[in-house]
């Protein structure tokens, strides 16, 4: 996978998990109520940028690890 594809792959994947991760754990903290939008809004802001670059580092080794169990699996 090349650079530009690995980054695109990278934000959408992140975007998707923390958008559902930070609705949530903002809903399960502090209920529906009337400043959910933007306490959700502002962990999602947060919290996105770091896992889009966390992930962006991570996966080459996620992706040689998932190859070694592969090869285990195999036999």
């Amino acid at each position: 996978m090349n650079r530009v594809a690995r980054m695109v792959l990278v934000t959408i994947m992140t975007a998707m998990m923390v958008f559902m991760v930070t609705l949530a754990a903002t809903y399960m903290n502090i209920g529906l109520r009337a400043d959910f939008l933007s306490k959700w809004a502002k962990a999602y802001i947060i919290s996105w940028p770091i896992a889009a670059t966390t992930a962006f580092l991570v996966m080459p080794m996620a992706r040689r690890a998932t190859d070694s169990v592969m090869r285990l699996i195999a036999g």
